[in-house]
């Protein structure tokens, strides 16, 4: 009889907690929780859009959304989103289908667990 196992995979991703602090000493409390939950938005549907552009077989759109996720997680102090962003981009201009099938799927749990690491801080008093 066959056995099949089961991998799950879990990684850290990485926030520079620093940033953050950077950004709320220079616009201040209420004006940087508007700009984190405004920037949140975009990256979330920008994580979709990559998602979707890759189901679809669309190179072109996969490396402008991934540009595009890349910058504004780097703007946000959050490393491991931005650099596995970088990633996707280049498979997808270099047409490395099976490398970008797998680094999609780590943009997506990467961009999941990042997205909501930085929403329970931006909400944590």
């Amino acid at each position: 009889m066959t056995r099949i196992s089961v991998l799950t995979v879990s990684e850290a991703a990485r926030i520079d907690v620093q940033r953050l602090e950077q950004i709320i000493q220079e616009l201040g409390e209420i004006a940087a929780g508007q700009i984190i939950g405004m920037a949140l938005e975009q990256m979330a549907l920008t994580l979709h859009r990559a998602v979707s552009a890759f189901q679809r077989g669309d190179p072109g759109m996969i490396v402008a959304h991934a540009d595009k996720l890349s910058r504004l997680a780097w703007q946000m102090g959050m490393v491991t989103l931005a650099a596995v962003a970088i990633d996707v981009g280049a498979c997808a201009e270099r047409q490395d289908f099976t490398a970008l099938a797998a680094t999609v799927g780590r943009l997506e749990r990467i961009g999941n667990h990042s997205l909501t690491e930085l929403w329970d801080l931006r909400e944590t008093p």
